[in-house]
């Protein structure tokens, strides 16, 4: 069984770094498990289904991550559920880090990866 941290940081945001392949996986979980499904999830996978062409964006653009486009009554009724996705490589590996919304429950993520295969470490990140 593979191992992945959950990191949620200050702000209370959860962090999961995935390959590509399983983000999209944990994803289509995520919507079933909550019931719900929003533009800003849709904008994510077609981010992770044309990996290539939105990295190399990212790159010229000089950004650091990519934030689906969210509609402002999912955002006043708290039905947000992806706040930006990180596209990475190393090496030939494909990597995409998940921003979660602070509203998405902890439990359900924990669940979801669960249910791809990873045990799962949960971090809080901590000011000093």
């Amino acid at each position: 069984m593979s191992k992945v941290t959950l990191l949620i940081d200050m702000g209370k945001y959860r962090h999961v770094k995935l390959p590509a392949d399983k983000a999209r996986k944990l994803l289509n979980i995520i919507v079933n498990k909550l019931g719900k499904r929003t533009n800003d999830v849709d904008e994510a996978q077609r981010y992770i289904a044309n990996f290539d062409v939105f990295y190399e964006i990212m790159k010229k653009k000089f950004k650091d991550s990519l934030a689906p486009p969210k509609s402002v009554d999912d955002m006043i009724r708290g039905n947000i559920i992806v706040d930006r996705v990180v596209l990475s490589k190393e090496g030939d590996e494909k990597l995409v880090t998940i921003v979660f919304d602070r509203r998405v429950p902890v439990d359900k993520i924990v669940e979801s990866l669960k249910e791809l295969g990873y045990e799962v470490d949960v971090k809080k990140e901590v000011m000093y």
